[in-house]
């Protein structure tokens, strides 16, 4: 077998009951009794993800016949998606590792992978079918064609629920013995013919076995020694280790709102034309349109319109208001989420939480699933890096940050501190800043909230780094203001010089100086007044004090005279002639 050409699967309604073929592509053969474990499973992700895509009747109406598809429940998955993962999800570690693991996670999300796709990708994938499986692989080094060197990073990879078939502990629910991955894709023969082929993929802790059609094509010792799959069910089962999909309960309800849509549009166009009915006259020297008169018609004919039976569906459309409603009472998400438009300016913030307390209780769910199985993710992440960048769990001064106390410089692979992780997912619904700052401001001026909570709390990823920012954009301006004060003083002692007088307060008008400013002052430039004697002179360790200070003034002045004299004499510009 030559190179091998990977396919997505394409999704289509294949019978009454809303299962997808994936074919030819498609849910791959399973032995019988691999069948009767996961065959309920598959068949739900099946009809689940038909709805999603839109496949919500089983036949297809005569040409011309309308068929409305409201698709509700794609609109209610991607809002959950969006809802529970839209503002991110930042990662935090023990103090102990604080110096290395948040930088290390950061780059593996942002840099080798799309954290933002990757997330919206999981929710998809949970939110439809139920269940949420991620592998964590690590792609080593490689050159293109082109000559370009890629690095080597590690892979987060939401895999396809459909293709996943995880063996469980019997006693352990959440323990994996076995893993595997089986699928169907389009490849090139060696003759140079298109075929399918099968693809299979075996995980344990001890080895790592790929097969193409039933062939082992290669098997080598797993280095992790785990095997790097984790799988996070959207909603949990008690006794089982499948998890639900968040829209599964409104499939019904979805399916009866768009049959009596489309009946309602069937009534609808029936009734939109009237049927005109002539009495005591023939039809056929009458012409029908907006702008044609009659006339000459017998005197005892009649002509009118039969009266349209459109009004009878005032009860169809309260019910279909209905379904509605119980759709979004079923998903626990408020009708105004959608885009339906009320007076939010005479709702109090009272009133708008409890609308949106059952979202709330939902969201909150959601955050414990997914936490905890990013939290797995990161686990696997440290344990790649460990295995295949050593060098990473050391600390690096020229680019992490300050280090604090009480953290490490090296990471010990060993530990399972190392691999500890906390996964904090942003408040979805917008606060009131000016609330939470007053909240904040009240809670540091009683000494019960420090600045880097404050900005924790406002929603600051990196509060630390911000703490940073805020210090350093205070010392130049501290500094900015020295070296004006500074240009102040110079410019009042040349006016001393010449003038013999003081500027005054506005810098305009001068006062005379008084004779006390012309006495002895710092003859020595030692900050002692006067000339020096017995009395004013130091001890050597005093003296060895006080320089240490003065170095650190100096430092303080090269940087006042800098800023305010710059670092060169200015240069003329040359003047751009063209």
């Amino acid at each position: 077998m030559s190179y091998l050409d990977f396919s997505p699967p394409s999704y289509r309604a294949a019978s009454s009951d809303l299962t997808i073929s994936i074919s030819p592509l498609g849910l791959v053969e399973l032995a019988d009794e691999e069948f009767e474990v996961h065959g309920p499973r598959l068949n739900r992700y099946s009809l689940n993800w038909a709805m999603y895509l839109g496949h919500h009747w089983g036949y297809r109406r005569e040409q011309g016949e309308m068929q409305i598809a409201v698709n509700y429940y794609r609109a209610f998955n991607d809002f959950l998606a969006r809802f529970t993962f839209g503002k991110g999800v930042h990662f935090r570690s023990p103090k102990s590792t604080e110096a290395i693991v948040p930088d290390r996670l950061e780059r593996v999300w942002e840099i080798d992978n799309n954290k933002m796709r990757v997330l919206l990708e999981m929710a998809q994938q949970g939110g439809i079918s139920g269940d949420c499986f991620v592998k964590v692989a690590y792609e080593e080094a490689w050159t293109d064609s082109a000559g370009r060197f890629h690095p080597g990073r590690v892979r987060i990879l939401p895999m396809n629920s459909s293709f996943c078939f995880p063996e469980f502990h019997p006693h352990d629910r959440t323990r994996l013995l076995r893993f595997k991955q089986k699928y169907r894709f389009w490849g090139t023969s060696l003759e140079g013919t298109r075929q399918v082929f099968t693809y299979t993929e075996i995980l344990t802790d001890d080895v790592i076995e790929e097969y193409i059609n039933d062939e082992l094509i290669d098997s080598r010792p797993n280095p992790l020694g785990v095997i790097p799959v984790v799988h996070i069910p959207n909603i949990p089962v008690s006794g089982s280790p499948w998890g639900l999909s968040d829209a599964h309960d409104i499939i019904t309800i979805n399916r009866s709102y768009n049959e009596i849509s489309t009946d309602v549009a069937d009534i609808i166009n029936y009734h939109a034309s009237p049927v005109t009915v002539i009495v005591g006259a023939k039809a056929s020297n009458l012409e029908k349109g907006a702008k044609k008169v009659w006339g000459g018609l017998p005197k005892d004919a009649q002509v009118f319109n039969l009266e349209g039976g459109a009004q009878g569906i005032d009860g169809a459309l309260k019910y279909l208001e209905l379904l509605k409603r119980s759709m979004h009472e079923m998903m626990n998400i408020p009708e105004t989420a959608l885009g339906q438009v009320q007076p939010i300016s005479n709702t109090s913030g009272v009133a708008l939480s409890i609308q949106y307390q059952p979202l709330m209780n939902r969201w909150s769910q959601k955050v414990a699933q997914y936490g905890a199985g990013l939290e797995k993710i990161n686990e696997l992440i440290l344990l790649n890096l460990a295995v295949k960048e050593p060098e990473t769990f050391l600390y690096n001064p020229d680019l992490d940050g300050p280090i604090k106390s009480g953290q490490l410089t090296r990471l010990d692979p060993n530990d399972p501190l190392t691999y500890v992780t906390y996964a904090q997912f942003p408040q979805p619904l917008p606060l009131d800043k000016l609330i939470v700052l007053n909240e904040i401001q009240s809670k540091i001026s009683l000494g019960l909230e420090s600045k880097e909570g404050a900005l924790r709390a406002l929603g600051e990823e990196f509060p630390e780094e911000k703490l940073a920012e805020i210090r350093q954009e205070l010392r130049d301006d501290a500094t900015a203001d020295g070296a004006l004060q500074l240009l102040k003083i110079q410019i009042q002692k040349e006016i001393m010089d010449m003038t013999g007088m003081m500027p005054g307060p506005d810098g305009n008008s001068a006062i005379p100086m008084q004779p006390t400013m012309l006495g002895d002052g710092d003859v020595m430039g030692d900050g002692i007044m006067g000339p020096p004697n017995e009395e004013t002179i130091k001890d050597p360790v005093t003296q060895e004090t006080e320089g240490i200070e003065k170095q650190g003034e100096a430092s303080i002045r090269e940087q006042l005279v800098t800023e305010a004299y710059g670092t060169k004499i200015p240069q003329r510009r040359a003047v751009d002639k063209e």
